[in-house]
């Protein structure tokens, strides 16, 4: 004979939703393996979060009244066109998890402190006069990868999240889609933070958690960030790299810039550009980092005689 979830919570047919949660609450505190000296809690705190799972829940409570516990795992005949029967009822075996959805949090007696273990005396979700606040959820983390060209402007993306949503009758729940904007302001660095308060997976016993978007910087094929500088390598041969040279880089923003190198370029030698590198992004002024260009020189693979010669005439 299949399990009476109404008789393991000592309820009747008639119990209303309020009636199921009042009964769990009871129970589970009377039960539970960490406030219970009865041998058999472990398996009396599983039957009646079982069963809770199953009463406190319309459509799972609707299949077992009709199909009983036989009919409501193995699942009940359909009524679409082609027949066939409906996947069946899996617990998913895990009473903590019950408990700390009902309660909220992760570790419910932190609100008890020192309540009595006897579940009339009052105790509600938490400390001895009523209700304890439930916990939100820890936050979610994720990366905001952005090019260099969308954070030197600034920008705007738009980031699709799929949640759990609680439904109207306060016990079911669906999952829904829901666009973020996020406005990406010139200049942020990696690693700054864009949270999204209580955005998270929504529950009957639950905070929703903050949705947390962290910025990173894409790869880019010239550039790379060192704060708000921009370093850039410019390629030189070694004729250049002596008597000096205009180099072009190209910006972030579409222009050309033309830099005259006057000095003589030796390993290690940066040229930087006042004002050409990243927003600051915390300036009032619309203030820049610098642009630091560096230098890959490249050297001749082999000389001509008399190349040689006018070298030793210039140099030695």
């Amino acid at each position: 004979m299949g399990k009476d979830y109404y008789q393991i919570l000592n309820l009747t047919r008639s119990a209303t939703g309020a009636d199921v949660k009042k009964a769990y609450r009871k129970l589970s505190l009377k039960h539970h393996p960490d406030r219970s000296d009865d041998p058999k809690s472990d398996e009396l705190f599983l039957e009646v979060a079982e069963a809770y799972d199953v009463l406190s829940k319309p459509n799972t409570r609707a299949v077992y009244d009709q199909f009983g516990e036989e009919g409501l795992k193995s699942g009940v005949p359909t009524t679409d066109a082609v027949g066939g029967f409906s996947g069946g009822y899996v617990f998913h075996g895990n009473p903590d998890k019950v408990f700390r959805e009902f309660f909220g949090g992760d570790n419910p007696f932190n609100e008890f402190f020192e309540a009595p273990k006897d579940p009339d005396m009052g105790i509600g979700f938490g400390g001895l006069r009523g209700r304890g606040r439930p916990k939100q959820d820890p936050p979610i983390e994720r990366d905001l990868a952005l090019t260099l060209e969308e954070i030197y402007a600034g920008s705007i993306k738009k980031m699709k999240i799929s949640r759990r949503v609680m439904n109207d009758d306060g016990h079911t729940s669906s999952i829904r889609d829901k666009i973020l904007t996020i406005n990406v302001k010139a200049g942020w660095q990696s690693g700054t933070r864009i949270t999204f308060q209580k955005e998270g997976d929504q529950g009957p016993n639950n905070i929703p958690a903050d949705i947390v978007f962290i910025v990173k910087d894409k790869d880019h094929p010239l550039f790379k960030r060192a704060g708000c500088d921009l370093q850039y390598v410019a390629t030189i041969p070694l004729s250049k790299a002596l008597i000096g040279c205009v180099v072009e880089v190209p910006t972030l923003d579409g222009r050309i810039l033309s830099v005259p190198i006057n000095d003589i370029v030796q390993p290690g030698y940066t040229k930087r550009v006042v004002g050409e590198g990243m927003p600051i992004s915390k300036s009032k002024d619309g203030d820049h980092g610098d642009l630091v260009i560096a230098f890959d020189i490249v050297f001749p693979t082999k000389l001509e005689v008399h190349q040689k010669s006018l070298i030793k005439q210039a140099l030695l």
